[in-house]
C-alpha cells in the first residue's frame, strides 16, 4: 500500500534533483474520449492473518508522515484493501494505474528518467513510465510558478525560473519518491445522466517520478504506475479540478462489506442524505472529534481528551486501514463489555494480537452493537457481525488496542474498514465536514449535475464478468466512480 509523505525542507535533495532538470513547453490539443477502470489489487487471493498486522502497521506508520487515506478495502479484514485506477494522461493518451489515494495531496506517476522504477507487476498489468516528450499537451511546471510557490511555502533556494519545480515525498517506512512537476492532461467520465457518463478532461499538475525507493522502487512485485490522490491540500487532483470549476470539491465512497464492490462519487450528493460532523482543523488527516462510546445501552467513562496526544487531535477515519484501532482506556472496557455478554467463552490469542473464539450462533443477537458518538449528534454504529471477523472456524475480534503499538502509534484512535464498510462516506471538503449514513452499497445514490441542476443515479456496478479491458468496468473518476472487487479474470 501506497501511503502519502511530506515534502522534504532538505534543500540538498532537492537541488539534487534539480540538476537535470529543464523548462519546455507545448501546445495544447483536444483529447480523445477515455475512462478510468477501478480494480481491487488482492481480487481473487487469500491473504493471512499476519498479513493483517503489517498492512496496517505499516500503514500507520506512513500516516504520521502525513496525509494518507486511500481509497479501498475489501470491507473484510482478511482481505487486504487497495483499489487502482486506470487514467489515461497525456495526448494521444497513454493508459497509468495508479493507487486512489483519497488523502494524497498529489499525484504522481513513475517518469521515463527513472533507473530504480519497478517495470512489471505481479498484478497482470502493464506499466508504463510518463514520457514528457510524447505528449503534445505535456509542460514541466518552472520554479517561478505559483503552484511551485504555494507547495513549497515560497521560492525554493537554489531553483530558479528556468529550472523544473522538483517534489520529494518521504514516507515513515523509509520509502520515497522524488522527480519534478509537470502538468498535462487527464481524462475522467462525468455524470451525464442516470448510470450514464460523458469523456471529458481536465489540466492537472502532477509529479512525475524520477527517483524511486523502498517499496515503490523496483523490487516492490505489486506495483503500480504511481497515486492517484484525493487531499485536502489545493495541490490534491481533486482540489485543482475544483479551482477550475470543473467539479465540487466534494466526494463520497461505499464500501460493500459483503462483496467487495461499491461506490465512489465525486461531487454534490442529494441522496441519502447524511448527517455531517465537523473536521478538526489544522490537522493533515481526515479527524474527527468524538464524544462518546456505547456499547449496547452503555456508555464508556472518559474524558474526550484521551483521543487527543501532542499535536494529533481527534479520530483519523481512514477506509484504507483494515481493522480499527482505540486507545488503551478506551479498548479494555470496549471488549471487556462486548465479552461480558457469553462469560462462558473459551478464548484464543492469536498470532499475540487477536482475541477469538469459536460460536455457531447469530453474533448479532449474541454481542451488543458498538456506537461511537461524534460532534454535531452525529453516531457511526457497529453491528457484530462487522467488528467480528472469521479465521480457522473461529471468531475474531476486530478492535485492537493502540496502546500496544510503538511509540509513535501509541494510544493513537483510527477507525478503518472495519467500522466504514456498509457505509456512505461523504467528505464535503468546501464546508470542512464528514459524514455518513448506513447503506446498501450495492445500490445506488443520486448525485447532482451542478451545470443543469438535474440529479442523476450512480449506481455500484457488477463486473464480476468484466474481463476485458475495453469493457466498461465501471464508470469513474470525478463526477462518477465505483469500486468493484474483481473474482479475477
Amino acid at each position: 500500500m501506497i501511503l502519502r509523505g511530506v515534502i522534504s525542507s532538505h534543500y540538498s535533495l532537492r537541488l539534487l534533483l534539480i540538476g537535470f532538470l529543464v523548462v519546455s513547453s507545448s501546445i495544447t490539443r483536444v483529447l480523445s474520449g477515455g475512462v478510468i477502470h477501478v480494480k481491487y489489487k488482492f481480487a481473487g487471493s487469500q491473504r493471512s492473518i499476519v498479513d493483517l498486522k503489517v498492512h496496517d502497521s505499516v500503514r500507520q506508520l506512513r500516516i504520521l508522515a502525513g496525509v494518507d487515506l486511500p481509497l479501498g478495502g475489501s470491507g473484510r479484514p482478511d482481505g487486504l484493501g487497495l483499489y487502482y485506477a486506470r487514467i489515461g494522461i497525456g495526448t494521444p493518451s497513454k493508459d497509468y494505474y495508479v493507487q486512489v489515494d483519497t488523502g494524497s495531496d498529489i499525484m504522481w506517476v513513475n517518469c521515463i528518467q527513472c533507473k530504480e522504477c519497478p517495470r512489471r507487476s505481479s498484478l497482470g498489468i502493464d506499466l508504463t513510465l510518463y514520457n514528457i516528450e510524447d505528449s503534445a499537451t505535456g509542460k514541466l511546471v518552472s520554479c517561478d510558478q505559483d503552484f511551485c510557490y504555494a507547495i513549497n511555502g515560497g521560492p525554493l533556494a537554489g531553483c530558479t525560473a528556468n529550472m523544473s519545480c522538483p517534489y520529494l515525498e518521504i514516507y515513515g517506512d523509509g520509502s520515497s519518491t522524488a522527480g519534478y512537476f509537470v502538468n498535462d492532461i487527464v481524462l475522467y467520465d462525468r455524470v451525464s445522466g442516470d448510470l450514464k457518463t460523458s469523456s471529458a478532461n481536465g489540466s492537472v499538475i502532477f509529479g512525475c517520478g524520477a527517483t524511486q525507493s523502498g517499496n515503490l522502487g523496483s523490487s516492490n512485485e505489486e506495483s503500480l504506475d504511481g497515486i492517484l490522490g484525493f487531499g485536502k491540500a489545493n495541490s490534491s487532483m481533486i482540489s485543482q479540478l475544483a479551482s477550475s470549476g470543473k467539479v465540487k470539491n466534494m466526494f463520497a465512497h461505499c464500501l460493500d462489506g459483503v462483496d467487495g464492490g461499491g461506490i465512489f462519487a465525486i461531487g454534490h450528493v442529494v441522496r441519502p442524505k447524511v448527517n455531517m460532523t465537523p473536521l478538526v482543523p489544522n490537522q493533515p488527516h481526515y479527524n474527527v472529534n468524538m464524544t462518546a462510546v456505547q456499547v449496547g445501552h452503555d456508555f464508556l467513562s472518559f474524558t474526550p481528551d484521551i483521543f487527543d496526544s501532542g499535536d494529533r487531535q481527534g479520530v483519523i477515519i481512514d477506509s484504507g486501514t483494515t481493522l480499527a484501532y482505540l486507545p488503551e482506556m478506551v479498548y479494555e472496557p470496549l471488549v471487556s463489555k462486548i465479552l461480558s455478554r457469553q462469560p462462558d467463552l473459551k478464548l484464543q490469542t492469536i498470532h499475540d494480537e487477536y482475541t477469538c473464539f469459536q460460536y455457531s450462533k447469530s453474533l448479532d443477537e449474541a454481542f451488543p452493537n458498538v456506537t461511537f458518538h461524534f460532534e454535531n449528534s452525529v453516531t457511526l454504529k457497529v453491528n457484530p457481525h462487522e467488528y467480528l471477523f472469521p479465521y480457522n472456524g473461529l471468531w475474531c475480534i476486530g478492535w485492537q488496542n493502540s496502546g500496544m503499538q510503538s511509540r509513535d502509534r501509541k494510544n493513537m484512535t483510527l477507525l478503518g474498514d472495519l467500522v466504514l464498510s456498509n457505509k456512505l462516506v461523504l467528505y464535503d471538503l468546501e464546508n470542512q465536514t464528514i459524514g455518513w449514513t448506513e447503506y446498501n452499497c450495492s445500490s445506488s445514490i443520486q448525485v447532482l449535475d451542478e451545470r443543469t441542476g438535474t440529479v442523476h443515479l450512480v449506481g455500484s456496478q457488477n463486473i464480476s464478468s468484466a474481463c476485458h479491458l475495453n469493457a466498461w468496468f465501471i464508470t469513474v473518476l470525478i463526477l462518477l466512480a465505483t469500486l468493484p472487487h474483481f473474482l479475477g479474470c
